[in-house]
C-alpha cells in the first residue's frame, strides 16, 4: 500500500531532515530553507531569535504575489513564540505564522501542500 500523499503537479515536498540538512522533492539542502508552493531557496537563520522582517522578506512578496497566505516556521528543534511585531508585518501581507518545530513543521507542510493549500515553510536546520 502507498502511503505516499498525492502532492499536486510542481509542488515541494519534504522528504527527510536532520544531520543540519533536507531532502525536497529529491534535493538535498544543507542549512535552513524557505520552502515555496514551487521552489525551495537557501536561507541563513540559524536560530528562531534572529527571524527579522528582513530575513522573511520573500515571504511577504510571496504573501503580496498570492503565492502563500500560511507559514509554518519550523523553529529547531523547540517551538519558540515569534515576536507580534514580526506576525503583524507579515500578516499585513496577507501571511499568517504559525510557529512550531522543526520537524512539525516538515510534516505539517506537506499534510497542507497535498491539500492544494497555499503554505511555504521557513526551516531551521536540525
Amino acid at each position: 500500500m502507498d502511503l505516499t500523499p498525492l502532492v499536486p503537479q510542481g509542488r515541494q515536498i519534504i522528504e527527510s531532515y536532520g544531520d543540519g540538512k533536507f531532502r525536497v522533492t529529491g534535493a538535498v539542502h544543507q542549512g535552513s530553507i524557505l520552502v515555496f508552493p514551487d521552489k525551495t531557496v537557501a536561507w541563513p537563520v540559524t536560530e528562531s531569535a534572529a527571524l527579522t522582517e528582513d530575513s522573511l522578506a520573500s515571504i511577504a512578496a510571496a504573501g503580496d504575489a498570492g503565492t502563500i497566505d500560511l507559514l509554518l516556521i519550523g523553529c529547531g528543534p523547540r517551538m519558540t513564540l515569534i515576536p507580534a511585531k514580526l506576525r503583524a508585518a507579515l500578516r499585513s501581507h496577507g501571511v499568517v505564522i504559525e510557529p512550531m518545530d522543526t520537524g512539525a513543521a516538515a510534516r505539517t507542510y506537506n499534510v497542507l501542500a497535498a491539500e492544494g493549500r497555499k503554505v511555504g515553510a521557513a526551516l531551521i536546520a536540525v
